[in-house]
């Protein structure tokens, strides 16, 4: 019986120790900035795309947001990851909070129903994709593989 005992308090710990580390004041930030025009970013992302021939990532989320922060992490702790991102997309990370919520902005694309949020865009600034990212995952991480199989489908032809 003391052996069920201590299972269960190990069970107990590792649970813990899991949520904890999910923990938005235990992730790095995301780096979304309350204070960033996502209007004039995104005019100058159209032009720098334009001319890197690239595409534009719009990801919409906050610091508040842990699979924001989870999202930012698994993708700035693969090196194939941030090397796809360079290569072919120009990100811009648009805030939504409680206080800064960017709704004019945000009012031009389809409607967000959870966070984070990708929007895909051509280098002139059109919509491709409006996509929630859950399918991204396994369970409750970011799975590498399918973040680098989504870049490379959604990357401009001649860089896929």
């Amino acid at each position: 019986m003391k052996w069920k005992t201590t299972i269960l308090a190990l069970s107990a710990v590792l649970c813990a120790a899991v949520a904890f580390a999910g923990h938005p004041a235990n992730l790095p930030p995301a780096g979304y900035d309350k204070t960033r025009d996502p209007a004039a970013d995104l005019k100058a992302a159209v032009a720098q795309a334009k001319q890197e021939n690239k595409r534009i990532l719009l990801e919409v989320g906050g610091e508040w947001c842990i699979y924001c922060r989870l999202l930012n992490k698994t993708i700035h702790d693969d090196a194939r990851l941030t090397r796809r991102l360079d290569d072919s997309f120009i990100v811009i990370k648009v805030n939504f909070s409680p206080d800064v919520r960017n709704e004019t902005f945000l009012s031009q694309y389809p409607q967000i129903q959870s966070y984070p949020h990708i929007f895909v865009l051509d280098s002139d600034g059109s919509l491709l994709l409006s996509h929630n990212p859950d399918a991204l995952m396994n369970g409750d991480t970011y799975a590498p593989d399918l973040i680098l199989a989504f870049l490379e489908k959604w990357a401009p032809k001649d860089k896929a």
